[in-house]
């Protein structure tokens, strides 16, 4: 096989992986679905999105920006206004982030339980490795029996 010629998995893989790499995180998701609404001004997203530090927000914009989903309009007001809205291309991105956000509001609490079962038994493995092993075996003999 040539150097040039790609195989198809390879490059689903790449396409998939250069999509999350933009909207895999969480602060454009919840531009995305912000922006849904319709066009946002900075300050209104900084205010709406809890926790995004104005550095992280600007970045996660211009990322945005540059993928072509989001647009930027620069209106020419004292003080400047700036507006940011989906483009069409980010549209379409509106109903997967909402079927995901749908998801997670679903299955969080079971996630939840999940992550306690897992956090629980591996409290428990690491309290019997740090026992002598006669006593490890004779707990669990004592769990058998």
């Amino acid at each position: 096989m040539s150097p040039t010629h790609k195989r198809p998995q390879h490059d689903n893989c790449l396409a998939v992986r250069e999509v999350l790499n933009r909207v895999g995180d969480k602060w454009s998701v919840l531009l995305i679905g912000l922006l849904g609404d319709g066009p946002r001004r900075f300050s209104e997203l900084k205010r709406t999105v809890e926790g995004i530090s104005q550095r992280m927000l600007t970045l996660t914009l211009r990322g945005l920006e540059r993928d072509g989903l989001v647009t930027r309009t620069l209106y020419p007001s004292i003080p400047p206004r700036v507006e940011y809205q989906l483009t069409s291309l980010g549209r379409t991105l509106l109903e997967p982030v909402n079927v995901l956000a749908a998801w997670a509001q679903e299955h969080r609490s079971d996630m939840e339980s999940a992550r306690d079962r897992f956090d629980k038994q591996e409290r428990r493995k690491a309290r019997l490795e740090g026992l002598p092993r006669q006593l490890v075996a004779a707990k669990i003999l004592a769990k058998v029996g």
